[in-house]
Parts: structure tokens; sequence; C-alpha cells
């Protein structure tokens, strides 16, 4: 697990997307983990010190996905809902086309 690595330095082409289901020892861990990439606490960090206590299990998610921490990925992520909503979906349709675009 590496936090945000270049694209040539990836171990793998797979992604954590920031769901988790963590027992409590994570709490430990991140109070003996140092500081990561840009001098922040880093989740990943405490996982990879974690994995050496117990086990950690993945989910190989197929699917869309949208990276919600990024503007244009939160807005594609908020229209995809909205039409999916069968209460949001029709008035939402039509808002989209009085864009005029």
């Amino acid at each position: 697990m590496v936090e945000k690595p270049k694209i040539e330095e990836a171990p793998s082409n797979l992604a954590i997307i920031g769901r988790y289901i963590l027992t409590p020892k994570i709490f430990e861990v991140l109070d003996s983990t140092p500081l990561g990439a840009g001098g922040e606490l880093q989740l990943t960090d405490a996982l990879r010190l974690l994995l050496k206590q117990e086990k950690i299990f993945g989910y190989r998610y197929e699917g869309r996905r949208h990276d919600a921490g990024d503007k244009l990925g939160f807005l594609k992520a908020t229209v995809e809902f909205a039409l999916k909503r069968p209460e949001l979906n029709p008035q939402f349709r039509d808002y989209l086309k009085s864009l005029n675009l």
C-alpha cells in the first residue's frame, strides 16, 4: 500500500478508494505512525503497519467510480447519482437540458 504513488512507481494497477471497516487496533497503530506524505498522518501508512499485526482484506470493486476528492470527479459522481435516483432523475434531467450546452 502506497499513498498517492507516481504512476511509474505504483506497485500495481489497484487503488484504495477510501472505504474501510477497521478494528479498534487501528487507533493504537495511528498513535505510533510517523507523519508521511505532505507531512500528514496517512491512514495508508498506518494500514501498512497494522498489516504486520493482523490480516487486512480487500474487495476488488468492478464498476464505475469517481475520485470525489477531485473537483471534476465529485461533479461527475453527483450527476450520475442524481440521474440514477427515480425521485431526482426527471427534474434533474430537465434542468440539464435547460442549460443549452
